[in-house]
């Protein structure tokens, strides 16, 4: 006979979720602000693409912070998920819906801290943005589950 599962066993589907969200708090300090990412991006971007002027460059600099975006908000709905589903298998629209309002919401969380941040400020379309890389991110899971043979409508 199985033990009920008792409140860290739900809580530890979450730590990853977790760990992601103080990752993704961490990326909107002054230390990843676009004129200190620039420090390392820049150059290296300079040295890839000798033949790009200065516009292109910041141009693909953006394009690299506006994708880091997408990758960390797909990252943490995969493991909001996770979280949600708290170790059963499947998928089910209501966790898939509860995934991207949390999504939506830490990352309206995450621009309203960058307000406070000297150097950063808040941005509609990094909103935006995040919340595309966590729908994405849940029509993968979605197919995924159901390729893998699980019911995907319950």
């Amino acid at each position: 006979m199985q033990d009920p599962p008792n409140r860290f066993s739900r809580f530890k589907h979450w730590i990853p979720a977790i760990i992601v969200a103080i990752l993704i708090s961490t990326f909107s300090t002054r230390s990843f602000a676009e004129d200190h990412t620039g420090w390392v991006i820049l150059p290296a971007l300079h040295w890839l693409f000798p033949w790009a002027n200065a516009r292109t460059v910041h141009l693909m600099h953006t394009g690299i912070r506006k994708f880091a975006h997408l990758t960390e908000f797909a990252i943490f709905s995969v493991l909001v998920f996770r979280g949600l589903r708290g170790g059963r298998t499947g998928w089910k629209l209501t966790w898939a819906i509860a995934t991207l309002l949390i999504a939506a919401a830490y990352a309206s969380l995450d621009e309203l801290h960058q307000s406070f941040v000297p150097t950063r400020g808040p941005s509609i379309r990094d909103v935006a943005i995040d919340i595309f890389g966590a729908l994405l991110t849940q029509l993968g899971v979605w197919l995924y589950a159901r390729r893998a043979g699980n019911r995907p409508y319950e």
